[in-house]
C-alpha cells in the first residue's frame, strides 16, 4: 500500500471517528435539553397547583364570610 493511500485511509478514519463523536455529543446535549424542559414543566405545574390551592382557600374563606353575613341578615 502506498504512503498516499495510508494517509488517506488514516484521515478518513480520523474524520469518521470525529463525526461519530460529534453525533454522540449532540445526542447527549439534546437529551439533557429535553430533560430540562420536563423539569421546568413540572416546576410550572407545581407552582400553578400551589396557586390554585391558595385561591381555593381564599374562596372558601369568602364563601364562609358570605354565609355568615346571610345568616346575620336573615336572623335580624
Amino acid at each position: 500500500m502506498s504512503t498516499t493511500s495510508k494517509v488517506v485511509l488514516g484521515a478518513s478514519c480520523f474524520v469518521s471517528f470525529g463525526i461519530v463523536l460529534g453525533v454522540h455529543y449532540k445526542q447527549q446535549m439534546d437529551k439533557e435539553k429535553m430533560h430540562q424542559g420536563v423539569v421546568r414543566d413540572q416546576a410550572i405545574q407545581e407552582m400553578k397547583r400551589r396557586q390554585n390551592v391558595v385561591l381555593l382557600d381564599q374562596q372558601t374563606v369568602l364563601t364562609q364570610m358570605l354565609r355568615d353575613q346571610d345568616k346575620e341578615m336573615k336572623g335580624t
